[in-house]
């Protein structure tokens, strides 16, 4: 890793974020706010998160411009920000100390006892605010850093006092090598981001290297049924737990059980010792995954099991994580962050459990260098839906290659039985939406992009069309 400019060098001065609305950064701009510096921010597009900032204390402007960079005394930007940004550009031709979004939150963490990062292609929201949850509830008193909202937490950072650190990790760009954990949890290993990556071996290979950030007496939680996780720690040299849904692992359920909207029960098993009764309010295995994950860090952490099973069993989820938004034509809508098809698929089986009529899976897809990596497992993963809507694909960092679009997509799904409509705009998913839903329908849509904004659309034309009515 390239030597980045320390905070601890700017006492009091003023950082300027470029891409302030992203999760983590609106997150990461709290925590500098709170640590006594000035905070300044940009963002292409208006958001919840960057209003979130804004709300915090820091001056937030929509567009990129090179002037918002005048005045700053470091500048922090995410990996997705183009080399081309003219804020970026800027800082570089005044000679501004500039540090990417992974080393901050590195910096930010480094030094905490203990210091608990969540990592995995799936889920690691999801555990990280399970785990913070715990961690709140056992009076530990972390500083946390997830990568989404948190109701518990009013936003996705707390900055606590007992000297502990929870973050979310993310494998992007290789950004989570930056940080420095005494206890890391590793949820999976699968093929994403293979815009930065070669393949799946230089995937695991990375992951690898994560562990081997931890100290000698650290420890590494991790999914015993992953086989490339398994090898990985095969070879890890420190004290490692699995967690999984069957008894070969450390921590695994004992009368496991769903009920028919996919919600889990079980008694939570580390060894042959119970730990604690959990009925979870999330529903999917993969969640009993995530929660069996949760509990067994929170174990290595000093919590109490029983108050441990007990916050895991009131969690109900963060915000985009099959989180129903409305209600139209009495049809239930869902938003669910899945962006890849693994993710996609999951969440599409949870709403054909819930859903009492036609499912109707709406995709947006994310990124070219994705659709293109994962092409033929998008056209199957919404297999178990009625009727798949197809956006058009959300470019976020990058730019149109011209070899690839939603229509292709379409055409793919169709050729393998699936009922696939093209829906470029999201006025385009709405207005089919409204003509087609009927009652005991589902509606959910799906993407990391700004679908949520055809959610949140959706609700303002319903709250506009209920006041017309009165």
């Amino acid at each position: 890793m390239s030597q980045a400019p320390r905070l601890r060098d700017f006492p009091g001065g003023h950082i300027h974020m470029i891409g302030i609305g992203g999760s983590s950064m609106s997150g990461l701009a709290r925590m500098l706010l709170d640590k006594g510096f000035s905070v300044s921010g940009s963002d292409r597009d208006d958001s919840y998160h960057a209003r979130d900032a804004m709300t915090a204390g820091a001056a937030v402007s929509i567009g990129h411009r090179a002037e918002n960079v005048h005045g700053a005394d470091l500048v922090a930007y995410t990996a997705a920000i183009p080399k081309d940004n003219p804020e970026l550009l800027e800082a570089r031709r005044l000679g501004i100390p500039c540090i990417e979004r992974g080393e901050l939150l590195g910096q930010l963490m480094d030094g905490a006892s203990p210091a608990i990062a969540v990592c995995g292609a799936h889920g690691k929201t999801t555990t990280t605010a399970m785990l913070a949850q715990i961690l709140m509830a056992c009076g530990k008193d972390p500083s946390i850093h997830i990568g989404e909202r948190l109701d518990a937490l009013g936003g996705s950072t707390r900055v606590g006092k007992g000297g502990g650190f929870l973050a979310e990790a993310c494998e992007f760009n290789r950004s989570f090598l930056h940080m420095r954990p005494t206890l890391a949890v590793v949820l999976n290993i699968d093929a994403d981001h293979l815009d930065c990556y070669r393949d799946i071996d230089e995937i695991q290979e990375t992951f690898g290297q994560f562990l081997e950030l931890l100290p000698p007496d650290g420890t590494a939680v991790g999914k015993g049924t992953d086989p490339r996780i398994m090898q990985l720690f095969a070879r890890l040299g420190r004290r490692t737990v699995t967690f999984g849904l069957t008894d070969v692992c450390d921590w695994h359920p004992a009368n496991y059980r769903e009920d028919d909207r996919g919600y889990a029960a079980f008694t939570a098993m580390m060894g042959e010792k119970a730990m604690g009764e959990v009925q979870l309010r999330i529903p999917g295995a993969f969640n009993a995954e995530n929660a069996l994950a949760a509990l067994a860090a929170a174990h290595e952490a000093g919590c109490g099991q029983e108050e441990a099973a007990k916050v895991a069993s009131s969690f109900t989820g963060v915000h985009r994580r099959f989180e129903k938004t409305d209600t139209l034509n009495g049809a239930e809508i869902f938003h669910d962050y899945g962006h890849n098809p693994a993710e996609m698929r999951n969440a599409v089986s949870i709403a054909r459990r819930r859903c009492k009529g036609r499912l109707i899976a709406v995709m947006q897809p994310h990124t070219f260098s994705r659709v293109k990596a994962l092409f033929d497992d998008y056209l199957t993963c919404t297999g178990l839906a009625d009727v798949t809507l197809v956006t058009d694909i959300c470019a976020a960092r990058e730019k149109d290659p011209g070899d690839i679009n939603s229509g292709m997509l379409v055409d793919g799904m169709r050729n393998h039985g699936l009922e696939a409509v093209l829906t470029p705009t999201f006025d385009d998913a709405e207005r089919w939406l409204r003509d087609y839903l009927q009652p005991g329908d589902l509606a959910l849509t799906m993407g990391c992009g700004d679908i949520n904004r055809l959610n949140d659309q959706i609700h303002r034309h319903e709250v506009e069309a209920g006041r017309a009515a009165n």
